[in-house]
């Protein structure tokens, strides 16, 4: 989008704008995702299921998140 990088490769783009890389931007993304669904900011009915775990381990955090267990590959991927 901007000329004058045209003939950087990508990590010499994200360093000249101050940009974080893509893989850190998705997680990012995907952490504010679960936390709006565990607080309910979405609609209950039609987010997916996340039970709190409810284990002295957490160290204080309330929002911590039971893990699930897949029967199947094509749910863990």
């Amino acid at each position: 989008m901007i000329p004058v990088f045209k003939n950087y490769d990508y990590s010499q783009r994200l360093k000249a704008c101050s940009l974080p890389t893509l893989h850190y931007r998705r997680i990012r993304g995907d952490m504010i995702e679960t936390y709006k669904v565990v607080t309910g900011i979405y609609d209950v009915q039609v987010t997916p299921k996340l039970y709190p775990a409810h284990s002295s381990v957490t160290r204080g955090n309330d929002l911590r998140l039971l893990k699930g267990s897949a029967k199947y590959d094509l749910r863990k991927f």
